[in-house]
């Protein structure tokens, strides 16, 4: 495999096991040369955590963006996390446009919502503003949450396979050429992933855990991203994140001091013999 050179973008929450702190040790382990910018700064995530400290990092985009230009730097994939506001996706979609190699491969986690609402920062306008982003990505990542309001389509609890095609199919209209829908269950104690390219839908089933912990969607973006880097195909490269996602959850599961993220560097070894 070629050594290559990617970017991602999402706030550093210092504690907590999310965003930043996770995608650069996973995509690091992948053997991916592992660039950042960071969107904010955070003494820890905002989940359980009070008191936190924030330092909101958008002004400082374009000066980065632009001294990049200056440097001649690209990259070989581009892969964007949680973002804070309207103002910092138009910069990061401005990154996504001008920023990679001819081959780049975008990757657009929408980190803005989960079980059925939004996040507390966030409204109409900047899901407006995420669906703007997703017309610049190669590969979409929302689980069904972000899918529902990106696709403006009502959220359901339970559902069938019609409904997911149909969100697949919306999600799709705003650009991306591929859709990789997370939390798709359609059995009691199951979840899985639908990959949805040119029309076509495969899903890969799992069991589901009980107990789930904070930060795993940023777990799976990045070991989704360091496995197709690594040359997986998508599904398979679903498939891996998702194994090793459960495997963090699992191995977190019991220990009650620790319960503000996963466990995901006792599972690194594991993702490590699925790459290979």
């Amino acid at each position: 495999m070629a050594y290559k050179k990617i970017l991602t973008i999402q706030d550093i929450s210092c504690v907590g096991q999310c965003s930043l702190t996770v995608a650069l040790p996973i995509l690091s382990a992948c053997g991916l040369e592992t660039c950042i910018l960071p969107s904010a700064v955070l003494s820890t995530h905002t989940a359980g955590f009070s008191g936190f400290t924030f330092r909101d990092l958008t002004d400082d985009m374009p000066a980065i963006q632009a001294h990049w230009q200056k440097e001649g730097i690209r990259f070989s994939a581009i892969y964007t996390g949680y973002l804070g506001s309207v103002k910092q996706v138009g910069y990061v979609q401005s990154i996504l446009d001008t920023m990679g190699t001819e081959d780049c491969v975008r990757i657009v986690d929408p980190a803005m919502a989960d079980n059925g609402k939004l996040y507390s920062i966030f409204n109409d306008e900047y899901v407006a503003a995420m669906r703007g982003l997703c017309a610049s990505a190669d590969i979409l990542l929302p689980n069904i949450t972000e899918a529902c309001f990106l696709a403006k389509v009502e959220y359901r609890e339970t559902y069938d396979e019609d409904y997911i095609r149909t969100l697949l199919e919306k999600l799709a209209a705003l650009g991306a050429r591929t859709v990789v829908l997370t939390g798709v269950g359609y059995r009691p104690g199951k979840t899985g992933v639908v990959v949805y390219e040119n029309g076509n839908i495969r899903y890969y089933e799992h069991d589901k855990v009980s107990k789930g912990c904070h930060g795993t969607g940023d777990i799976y973006a990045s070991a989704f991203t360091g496995a197709l880097m690594n040359g997986k195909e998508i599904l398979e490269a679903a498939k891996i994140a998702a194994d090793y996602t459960v495997k963090c959850i699992v191995n977190t599961q019991g220990d009650e001091s620790h319960w503000y993220g996963a466990k995901f560097e006792t599972a690194l070894g594991d993702l490590m013999a699925a790459l290979a």
